[in-house]
């Protein structure tokens, strides 16, 4: 198939954009509100504390492994500048998160050993499994649609479970850093994202089917993640 520069496909009368596919995507892939009990259970105080605990644990493996990931996809992607940028500002991101995640960690009585003697839970590591997946033979164009589409939902998640941090169960500001930290509106990276699919576009490297399949499964593992954590 030829390549169109952006202009010509943006010419196209009702040609697909960067901002629909990405909307579209966040919309139908969002989560019902039933979907996540544990979140539920947090928001309400009637988790455990040690859910806390469990949750850094397994977030210290998550971000170690999703970070080489993005720097895998980021190192494929080093023809289409913008698609490498997005999978570039997502490993720093990571970076960003594992130093959040410390005041988590803390608050919840982890040393160096406990992180690194954590025998990992199998359903909460099917995420980064799966984002590892896609880093070795996904188009990365469709990989940023999916991965933007659940991070609408982890976000969500993430504000919900600070704000119960801190009302519910009186965790201190350092502990919720890391929550804080996707809770956040991320203006720049939705620009990149936009951008980076916007290339995918006009280069003919978006299938959004594909896409929708990739951040489908997405969502299915983040839900089965809190799912492992309330065991």
């Amino acid at each position: 198939m030829a390549r169109e520069n952006d202009a010509t496909a943006a010419d196209r009368p009702g040609a697909p954009t960067a901002d629909g596919i990405l909307e579209a995507a966040a919309r139908e892939l969002a989560p019902g509100t039933g979907d996540n009990p544990l979140v539920a259970r947090i928001a309400a105080g009637e988790a455990p504390r040690e859910v806390f605990a469990a949750l850094a644990l397994e977030q210290h493996q998550i971000i170690a492994a999703d970070r080489r990931s993005f720097r895998h996809l980021a190192h494929r992607a080093d023809g289409d500048p913008p698609v490498a940028a997005f999978f570039g500002a997502l490993a720093d991101g990571e970076s960003l998160a594992l130093d959040a995640l410390q005041g988590l960690a803390d608050a919840c009585g982890l040393d160096a050993d406990a992180v690194r003697d954590h025998e990992p839970r199998a359903g909460c590591q099917a995420y980064p499994s799966y984002v590892a997946r896609l880093a070795l033979g996904a188009e990365p164009a469709d990989v940023v649609i999916a991965v933007t589409a659940n991070f609408a939902a982890w976000g969500g998640y993430c504000a919900t479970v600070a704000h119960a941090l801190r009302t519910r169960y009186g965790f201190p500001d350092t502990a919720c850093a890391f929550f804080d930290f996707f809770a956040e509106p991320a203006a720049e990276l939705d620009g990149l994202a936009r951008d980076a699919v916007r290339h995918g576009l006009a280069t003919s490297r978006v299938t959004p089917r594909l896409a929708h399949r990739y951040g489908r499964l997405l969502q299915a593992y983040e839900l089965m993640f809190w799912a492992a954590l309330a065991e």
